[in-house]
């Protein structure tokens, strides 16, 4: 589990693909952190540490993950958003994000607001039907609050911090990004049903 504060940031130092998935490397001084076999979320997407070393870490993302999530575009020197699993006691900053990806939405458009910066983005209707103003949202591993919606997208607000520790700060139009609704929401639904 995931409270969606990235602790970091790292850049993709390679992606061996085949016919079964790919093989990640990620440049991080986070990596001394990591034992094998741990997590962490890349960009939102909970993945296995493999052969981690002071330089960086390795994963494998299967092709499900590549189909549902913006890992499969990733390319050399790309950065990416990363966080360590919640450990017992630490305290839950952000919401409960599980690192597993709902789907992607796209940057549609970026304003300055202040010292903020607003983002909108265009989501599935899948995904929107969970999606409330003022609630929470993992943008990219990013646990943010949504400040509208409607019927085709929602907007966030990203303070100074949010743009200079995480990838969202470079955000522009087009951008794919992996989207995690509020896990509470889909429980709630089924639930009801």
């Amino acid at each position: 589990m995931f409270t969606g504060l990235v602790a970091g940031t790292g850049a993709v130092e390679s992606l061996q693909r085949d016919g079964d998935g790919v093989r990640l490397r990620v440049r991080t001084e986070l990596a001394g952190e990591l034992a094998p076999g741990d997590s962490i979320a890349v960009n939102g997407v909970c993945l296995t540490a493999v052969d981690p070393d002071g330089r960086g870490f390795s994963a494998d993302v299967m092709e499900e993950t590549l189909r549902r999530s913006s890992l499969g575009p990733l390319g050399k020197g790309d950065e990416v958003n990363l966080e360590l699993p919640l450990r017992a006691g630490d305290r839950l900053g952000g919401h409960v994000v599980q690192g597993h990806v709902d789907g992607t939405g796209s940057v549609e458009a970026v304003t300055e607001d202040g010292f903020a910066r607003v983002v909108r983005i265009s989501a599935p209707a899948g995904l929107l039907r969970y999606v409330v103003e003022k609630g929470s949202i993992a943008v990219d591993g990013v646990s943010l609050t949504v400040s509208a919606v409607d019927d085709d997208g929602f907007e966030v607000s990203l303070i100074p911090e949010t743009l200079e520790r995480t990838t969202l700060g470079a955000a522009t139009p087009g951008r794919v990004v992996n989207l995690e609704v509020d896990v509470l929401a889909k429980y709630v639904e089924k639930l009801q049903a």
